[in-house]
Formats: C-alpha cells, sequence, structure tokens
C-alpha cells in the first residue's frame, strides 16, 4: 500500500527554468516522479519572449561561476543535439577604454578578450574614447522552440499539466498541497516555483514577498535590417545593452535598459509606447543611428530580480519542502542551466516520497 505524497516533486512554472529543473532531476535520479504544471502552455510566459542571448559574464564571483556552469552545459547540450535551436555567435564588446581591467574582469577567461580594430557593420561609429573587444563564448536560443523541445524530451517520465492554476499552496509535515484552478489538490513530497514574474501570484505571494525580489518591465526593439550570416552580438558594457542578430526571424533585437519598476505581469501592456522608442533610440544613436531608424516595432514584458543581482535558490518553508528558484534579472536563458542544478542539489538534502511504501 503507498502512503504519504501522490507526487514526489512538483515543479511549478514551465518555461526554460523549470523545464530544466525537472530534467536536471530525472538525470540525478532516472526514477524520479516530476510533475510540472503552469498556468499557460509551455514557454508561454517570460519564456516566449526571452531574448536568448547568452554572454560569458558576470558583474560578481557568484554570477560569473553560473555563467561558466551554464556555459558548459549548453555546450555539452548542443554538442549531444545539434538539432536544437542553440546557435553559436561571435562577440564584440564596446566600452570605454578605461575600463578595460573591469571587462577583464567580469568576463569569463573562455571569452579571451582581445582588442578588435574593425567593428560589426551593424555599429556605424564609435565614441571618441571608446574602444572594441572581440570574444568567444557567446551563443543564442530560439528559447521557446528550445524549451518545447526540452519538454517533449521529458514528457514520457514526466508528467505535464498545462493549462491549470496554482490557487494556493502549503507545506506540513505530510508534504507541500498545491490547490489548483481545476478543483484538484496536489500533494507531492516537495515542491519547486519557478513562476518567474509572477511573484506576486495570490497562491503564494505571502511566502516569496520576504526574498525581496522585485518586477522590472523589459523592452527590445527590433531593427527591420536582415543580419548576415557573418554578424554576430554587439554588447555595449556600460549601458547594459546588445544588438542580437535575431537570424532565425530575420531581423536585429536591440535590448536596452527599461527602468520601470513593480509592474505587474499580467498588466504588461505588450506594446510598445513612444517613450520606449526615444529610450531605445537614444542609447543607440551613439554607436548605430542608421539601424535606430529602423527601430519601428518590439516586444515588452518583464522580469524577477534579485536584491543581490544573483539568482535566488531558496526554500521558502523551515522544512526545506517548498523552494524558490528564479529572479535571474533578465537572464533567465543564461542562467537557467546552473540555477537548475542548483535547486536540484538544495532538493537533495529533503527525502524522497518513493520510501513511504510498504
Amino acid at each position: 500500500m503507498t502512503t504519504g505524497p501522490d507526487r514526489e516533486t512538483v515543479v511549478v512554472g514551465a518555461g526554460i527554468l523549470g523545464c530544466l529543473i525537472a530534467r536536471e532531476i530525472l538525470a540525478a535520479d532516472p526514477g524520479a516522479r516530476v510533475t510540472v504544471l503552469d498556468r499557460d502552455l509551455v514557454a508561454g510566459g517570460a519564456t516566449r519572449r526571452s531574448a536568448g542571448l547568452h554572454f560569458p559574464r558576470g558583474s560578481t564571483p557568484v554570477v560569473r561561476a553560473m555563467a561558466a556552469e551554464s556555459q558548459r552545459y549548453y555546450a555539452e547540450l548542443a554538442a549531444a543535439r545539434p538539432e536544437l535551436p542553440i546557435h553559436r555567435l561571435g562577440m564584440t564588446v564596446i566600452a570605454p577604454e578605461r575600463t578595460e581591467p573591469r571587462l577583464r574582469e567580469v568576463y569569463l577567461p573562455e571569452a579571451d578578450l582581445r582588442r578588435a580594430f574593425e567593428v560589426p557593420t551593424v555599429v556605424t561609429r564609435l565614441p571618441e574614447g571608446t574602444a572594441a573587444w572581440s570574444g568567444d563564448g557567446c551563443q543564442y536560443a530560439d528559447v521557446p522552440a528550445l524549451t518545447q523541445a526540452l519538454a517533449a524530451e521529458l514528457r514520457p517520465r514526466a508528467e505535464f499539466l498545462e493549462g491549470v492554476t496554482v490557487t494556493d499552496v502549503a507545506s506540513d509535515a505530510d508534504g507541500v498541497r498545491l490547490t489548483l484552478g481545476t478543483g484538484v489538490t496536489l500533494t507531492a513530497a516537495r515542491a519547486v516555483l519557478a513562476p518567474g514574474p509572477w511573484l506576486a501570484a495570490k497562491a503564494w505571494h505571502h511566502l516569496v514577498e520576504p526574498l525581496g525580489a522585485r518586477v522590472k518591465k523589459i523592452v527590445a526593439l527590433h531593427i527591420e535590417q536582415p543580419p548576415t550570416p557573418d554578424d554576430g552580438a554587439v554588447v555595449l558594457q556600460e549601458e547594459d545593452a546588445f544588438l542580437l542578430p535575431y537570424r532565425h526571424r530575420g531581423h536585429w533585437l536591440f535590448s536596452y535598459t527599461c527602468t520601470e519598476w513593480d509592474v505587474d505581469p499580467d498588466a504588461v501592456d505588450p506594446g510598445l509606447t513612444p517613450a520606449h522608442c526615444e529610450q531605445a533610440r537614444e542609447v543607440l544613436d551613439h554607436y548605430a543611428p542608421g539601424p535606430a531608424d529602423r527601430c519601428v516595432s518590439g516586444r515588452v514584458f518583464c522580469d524577477a530580480y534579485a536584491p543581490g543581482g544573483a539568482p535566488l535558490v531558496r526554500p521558502l518553508t523551515d522544512d526545506g519542502r517548498l523552494v524558490f528558484a528564479g529572479a535571474a534579472g533578465g537572464s533567465g536563458y543564461r542562467l537557467a542551466p546552473a540555477v537548475a542544478r542548483e535547486t536540484v542539489r538544495l532538493l537533495s538534502a529533503q527525502p524522497s516520497s518513493r520510501k513511504d511504501t510498504t
């Protein structure tokens, strides 16, 4: 007879992070019983609008270590499954010349930064005192397609519940209870919340709020100019912005730092405003005034940011059965493998429900 929780591990959130957490749980224990659920379809939340750029840097030692771990993970994944939409890119970093020592600190050794004496064709001018460096280790992915491919690979071994909202979550000696919008209550030995920017969902707001994470709007403009096969990513280091040749869509993407905080993902207007266009063009005009004129469309959403700058992997309850993973600050794809592995390391300290059998 089986007693105890009816699920072993439940992962709430079927974006790139939630799917990688499920994948890592099963990699560590192929016999694990994993359920992944999402209020939307797989890859339907913030993942659907992810730029998907990975570049080998980190502003702190913690983030650099996570970036290095994620870089190795994606390289191994792409080598094992070359059909996945992960694409290597060249990289050019543009920054004031005086910041070179700091650049060499924040970029991984694998980046092998070296002074570049030519700039990408999309960049038509360098401001005085600014220089360019070439680097390695850059790639980008079609993140929704990648997430869906990983979920399809997992489905024979994991249960997926899509279009299912969690309305309440609680943890006690009997396990984690998740009440669903379908009227069903699941019990699990342990659960992971990977909700992306949905920090304020009623079911877990009281648990997540003490972490101090906040939600910020993210805006990227589409430059209607076809990239060439040789074009690489351009990182504007000081502005925390980048130009990405979006080859699978046939245009460039320009992501800049929007400073609109404490937004609600359910209320974010996906449409660009005149202010968004003006802010983006003001940055881009310094380096690429021609492409700036072709910024006529784009994407708007949001993401969760941790107070210390590094993603959070934290137990939410004293018993450690309920764990939060996320708040990657717009680097959800870039750091997801490291966050997933850290989550599994934390979960490994909790008992499996499989021993509750007779």
